[in-house]
């Protein structure tokens, strides 16, 4: 049986649940950063190419939410010694592991958007 499964059979949430849940909020909240690991899900990245690929970020935002992530080890910045200077950003082992999550929620953004849609004609 897996904790999850586990944790469903219990009548109350446990705080290690929500302790949990507070953990993953802290980690990614921010208007960007999901988009952020999004696209460094498919590859490292330099600055700019996440700029463009992010509709209506701005440099000073990207910063800032790089900087969370990293801080949260969720991102690595890769500074290459070349003229001019290279900086790529990937994700680290933790950060890789998020793809679970935003697979989960890409399905459920999914299904949500059909239903809304559908209900609406």
């Amino acid at each position: 049986m897996t904790k999850l499964s586990k944790l469903n059979m219990i009548k109350e949430c446990p705080n290690s649940y929500t302790l949990a849940v507070n953990d993953t909020k802290n980690a990614i909240t921010g208007k960007w950063k999901l988009s952020i690991i999004a696209m460094l899900l498919f590859g490292k990245k330099r600055y700019s190419e996440l700029e463009k690929g992010i509709p209506k970020i701005n440099p000073r935002m990207l910063s800032k939410e790089l900087r969370d992530l990293e801080a949260n080890g969720l991102v690595m910045r890769n500074v290459y010694n070349t003229v001019p200077v290279t900086v790529e950003y990937e994700l680290t082992k933790s950060g890789k592991t998020f793809q679970k999550v935003l697979d989960v929620m890409v399905e459920w953004g999914m299904e949500h958007r059909k239903n809304v849609l559908g209900r609406k004609k």
